[in-house]
């Protein structure tokens, strides 16, 4: 039986989280205290043709002490494949999301605190489950498909017991992403911006990829960026990672970026790595 922690920000998606992972088959329980999850899971798997995944989101609303978590999770390790997902996100746009909802913060309702206070509260008893998490995906400037996409590569990953890498695109404009492991400048190559016929498209266009590629300089860097991310994913496994994001930022994350990250995620798909390719700002205008 393969299990799956969901947790993290109230605000930051994990309901959202939840619909993609029923969708790639698990069976989810929502808000299951923390302290209820070995002994469920000792119920669950006495039972014939039960769905094979289980996946359960846990929250401030139904445990205020994490510890009872990470020893759960410890427990529960010693015979399934248990992996813990955490959601992070701003607090301006955990606020921003929860006016546009019009819903209240857990910790507003259940210690009538104001939602900035709560927030600050959220993180001190989340602290320790982000340390301990397996994934921690900043939900901050990531769109539901996008999210969509991070998760399917850790289930993909996790089924096939190895690392899954995510390359991604970002524009430096629009500010580095907090999640990346390994942060790649390539502003300083040829921009296709300043060319008429290209502004409008993207790195994933024949043209602009084509420009892209066309520099001795850019193709010198792409494989010194093969030599060094070969070099480094043997050390990530030995130390125990499930996953790694590598970034790579231009200036409005469009053009050079885009290229380059899909050219990476290639290389990594053809040495049998589990990779995806993930745009952050290439419909920002």
């Amino acid at each position: 039986m393969e299990i799956l922690i969901l947790t993290g920000m109230s605000g930051a998606g994990k309901t959202h989280a939840a619909n993609t992972l029923e969708d790639l088959g698990y069976y989810c329980v929502d808000n299951m205290p923390a302290v209820m999850i070995s002994e469920f899971v000792n119920i669950y798997k006495r039972v014939p043709d039960k769905i094979q995944s289980v996946a359960f989101v846990i929250d401030v609303r139904g445990e205020s002490e994490f510890d009872t978590l990470i020893a759960q999770l410890d427990m529960i390790k010693t015979e399934h494949t248990c992996r813990l997902v955490f959601l992070d996100c701003s607090d301006e746009v955990i606020i921003t999301r929860y006016k546009e909802t019009r819903r209240s913060h857990p910790l507003t309702a259940l210690q009538n605190l104001p939602i900035r206070e709560a927030i600050i509260k959220e993180r001190e008893l989340l602290e320790e489950a982000k340390q301990k998490s397996d994934f921690v995906i900043d939900t901050t400037k990531t769109t539901v498909h996008q999210l969509k996409e991070r998760l399917t590569v850790i289930v993909k990953s996790s089924a096939e017991s190895g690392i899954s890498i995510n390359c991604m695109s970002f524009g430096y404009k629009y500010g580095v992403p907090s999640e990346a492991d390994l942060v790649f400048d390539v502003r300083c190559f040829p921009n296709p911006f300043y060319i008429e016929s290209m502004r409008y498209k993207t790195g994933l266009d024949p043209e602009v990829s084509e420009y892209v590629l066309s520099h001795k300089d850019t193709l010198d860097f792409i494989e010194k960026l093969k030599d060094i991310t070969s070099f480094l994913l043997p050390l990530y496994i030995n130390e125990g990672r499930s996953n790694l994001i590598i970034a790579v930022g231009c200036t409005g994350g469009k053009h050079r970026s885009v290229c380059i990250t899909e050219v990476l995620k290639k290389y990594l798909t053809e040495k049998n790595r589990s990779a995806t390719s993930v745009h952050r700002d290439i419909g920002k205008n």
